[in-house]
């Protein structure tokens, strides 16, 4: 497939490349373009902007979680049908997993995609050095080609003049000159940004003031040429139906001919709203491809499971910083407690690890495991390689997947549960917990790399 595409990285964390792929992403959709929205890593927030901007799902591009070789195809996928893809890249532009060369970084995506960067650089401290930094980034592999710089924090016409001398020699060109906005400051936390899903008009707003200034200050034409230049993209577009392999994955019409309606297509409740909005959109086209209908709730608003739930999904978010209200929510909460005594399939991320417990930071949560959580100054981050350390609803021992780890809390665990997952670098260790019909961890997981594990998952819930 041809898919024009552009990959927005920067030297550097910290350089405006979200602010500036966000305010791309809205202001060519302001012209009529349909416009596909990629974020490389395993970054759950900036998704959130980007599908505000775009109107569309915004998806992650991981070659560590998912492998190198899914990354094209599950690009492809998200970007069917659109006029144009955005990826916004993580960290430096050559900044991947610690200590593994090139692997998830935003260059190694870009080559698997055979797109053209454009370097955002902060050059709000420099002039005539603007012109070695972006040499040495043009310079430094020849597989990952430049195709333009826009320079970010320009802070007169006369520094914009000395930046533009100095590139000239370079060859690679200019595509914008964004002057300092102190007004477009997105607010942050503990773990980042502020999810979109928290802000509410506040975030429209400011993605539409990022569509302002990226529209003034950047050639949107020759932005659109460059990514229309990239040619066809190696592979084909990844399919949930076809990698799940499941005679369950026919048109819900014919599940009714196969079986009971209540067993034929389990109904499986996922938490969403402002406290668990970190989730990849393949999970649930996974589940519906396996057979299940998941349909989706606000632990802080509804008192009770969608109708009919046979299993539970909870994936991450940040139930600290709503931890009062989610315990408020007494109904819901013994409603979970419930769900697990009757041994139905429950799978949760971090977050939803978190909820399960008896209490977080003092504050009541489900008591469905035996362990309670608190807040810790302490920041966990990083890739992690497992392994299923026993059979569970989620996956069968000896199962290897990799995951993400990413929060400042602490479980301290008490009893009867087995462990998730032998955790195998960067240090040996087991984490987790399986109970029953019960998974929890910290974990992370993109369950496109193992389809087998939304297969697995929706059967247990078919027949529990």
């Amino acid at each position: 497939m041809s898919v024009p595409r552009l990959v927005i990285a920067a030297p550097s964390s910290g350089s405006g490349k979200t602010t500036v792929a966000t305010g791309l992403m809205a202001a060519f959709a302001a012209r009529g373009l349909a416009v596909s929205p990629h974020k490389v890593g395993p970054d759950y927030i900036d998704p959130g902007y980007h599908a505000l901007a775009t109107g569309r799902v915004g998806r992650n591009l991981d070659a560590y979680l998912c492998g190198a070789e899914l990354v094209a195809p599950l690009f492809l996928h998200g970007a069917r049908g659109c006029d144009l893809a955005v990826v916004e890249g993580v960290m430096g532009l050559f900044d991947g997993a610690a200590g593994q060369g090139e692997l998830a970084s935003t260059a190694q995506v870009a080559k698997l995609l055979r797109a053209p960067v454009v370097l955002v650089v902060d050059a709000s401290s420099q002039s005539r050095s603007v012109a070695a930094l972006v040499h040495g980034f043009a310079s430094w592999d020849t597989g990952v080609r430049i195709g333009g710089v826009i320079l970010n924090k320009v802070g007169s016409d006369r520094h914009e003049e000395l930046l533009r001398e100095a590139l000239e020699s370079v060859g690679v060109p200019v595509l914008g000159v964004l002057r300092r906005s102190v007004g477009l400051e997105t607010p942050s936390r503990h773990l980042g940004l502020v999810p979109v899903a928290e802000r509410g008009a506040a975030a429209v707003e400011a993605v539409g003031a990022m569509a302002a200034w990226v529209a003034e200050g950047c050639d949107l034409d020759a932005l659109l040429a460059l990514a229309r230049g990239a040619g066809v993209v190696p592979g084909a577009a990844w399919c949930a139906a076809e990698v799940t392999d499941s005679p369950t994955h026919d048109h819900p019409s014919r599940l009714a001919e196969k079986a009971p309606t209540h067993t034929a297509r389990p109904r499986i409740a996922v938490a969403g709203g402002p406290a668990f909005t970190f989730s990849y959109a393949e999970h649930t086209e996974l589940l519906a491809a396996a057979g299940a209908e998941a349909v989706t709730f606000d632990p802080l608003r509804d008192e009770e499971l969608p109708d009919g739930c046979a299993g539970l999904v909870i994936g991450g978010g940040f139930p600290e910083v709503y931890a009062a209200e989610l315990s408020a929510n007494e109904r819901l909460r013994k409603a979970v407690a419930e769900l697990a005594a009757t041994g139905a399939p429950i799978a949760a991320e971090c977050a939803g690890l978190l909820y399960l417990c008896r209490e977080l930071d003092g504050a009541p949560m489900c008591g469905v495991l035996d362990a309670s959580a608190r807040m810790s100054e302490r920041l966990t981050l990083g890739y992690r390689d497992a392994v299923a350390v026993g059979d569970s609803v989620l996956a069968a021992a000896g199962t290897r997947m990799r995951g993400h780890e990413f929060h400042r809390t602490v479980v301290e665990p008490g009893a009867g549960a087995a462990p998730a997952w032998g955790v195998l670098s960067p240090a040996r260790r087991v984490e987790g917990f399986v109970q029953r019909g019960v998974h929890a961890s910290y974990l992370h997981t993109h369950w496109a790399a193992e389809p087998s594990v939304a297969r697995r998952f929706t059967e247990r819930c078919r027949t529990s």
